[in-house]
């Protein structure tokens, strides 16, 4: 299942979205909670999608696929590497990604994004699976100037978290299994990341184990799961696309901050 949130004349609803992407079976109820039927079609050219989740707690996984560790010269951490980004963050397919006045350096970070479905406290790996409702695109955007100087004093907040730098979406994808997905980034239709997910260091069950382990996780928290290599460099003008298999693809342009 495809699940969608859009808007049509400024009602807010969830559907499903069905094979082709053409049409969207429109649901009652929310993804928590459940989800039935209306009997109503919407097509999908005459809707404005939005994110999959308002305003969710998001959870950051940082140096988690080898290659961008390389790629940074770091080495592999010792502990996971976790940081938040503000609700306000979240934008949807299709918004604008606003590169700040005073950026110098903005980059992309195209991730699979993690949908808790229920509270979760000290699970298991081998439970994860029971808390997860599904699986979204995301793009951890990160001002590299910002990141580096917060970096600095053990803060990493304003480099990660400014407005509109956590485009997710287009759908949560459920019943998918998240152990092999491809996953590719495209900056103005060159790709310029390609992975896998059996890639990450910390599977996605050890990411939702360990963070469940400190702190209760709830219903729409989502917890992007790190970037592979390839990571770089936005403008204004760009067009960014993030695709995963079984999920399909996010894509946001970058427009210059209004002064």
């Amino acid at each position: 299942m495809r699940i969608v949130r859009y808007a049509v004349d400024g009602v807010r609803h969830y559907g499903e979205l069905e094979v082709g992407d053409a049409r969207i079976t429109r649901l009652e109820g929310d993804p928590f909670t459940g989800l039935s039927p209306t009997g109503h079609i919407d097509k999908a050219g005459d809707v404005v999608v939005l994110p999959p989740l308002e305003r969710p707690r998001i959870f950051g996984f940082a140096y988690n696929y080898a290659s961008h560790v390389d790629e940074t010269d770091r080495e592999v951490p010792e502990v996971p590497v976790c940081f938040m980004k503000p609700s306000t963050a979240v934008v949807g397919p299709g918004d604008a990604i606003v590169y700040p006045a005073d950026g110098e350096l903005v980059h992309f970070e195209g991730e699979l994004v993690v949908v808790i479905g229920k509270e979760a406290r000290h699970v298991k790996p081998t439970e994860a699976h029971e808390y997860i409702l599904g699986y979204t695109c995301g793009n951890d955007v990160s001002d590299r100037i910002v990141q580096r100087r917060e970096s600095k004093y053990g803060t990493l907040l304003i480099g990660k978290g400014q407005d509109t730098f956590a485009p997710l979406g287009p759908v949560i994808a459920t019943e998918l299994d998240p152990s092999g997905l491809s996953l590719t980034t495209r900056v103005n239709g060159t790709v310029v990341q390609s992975a896998s997910t059996a890639d990450l260091l910390l599977a996605v069950p050890d990411l939702v184990s360990y963070l469940s382990r400190y702190l209760t996780l709830l219903p729409g928290d989502v917890i992007m799961t790190g970037t592979p290599s390839g990571v770089g460099p936005i403008r204004p003008g760009d067009e960014i696309e993030v695709e995963i298999e079984g999920i399909g693809v996010l894509r946001n342009p970058v427009v210059a901050e209004r002064p």
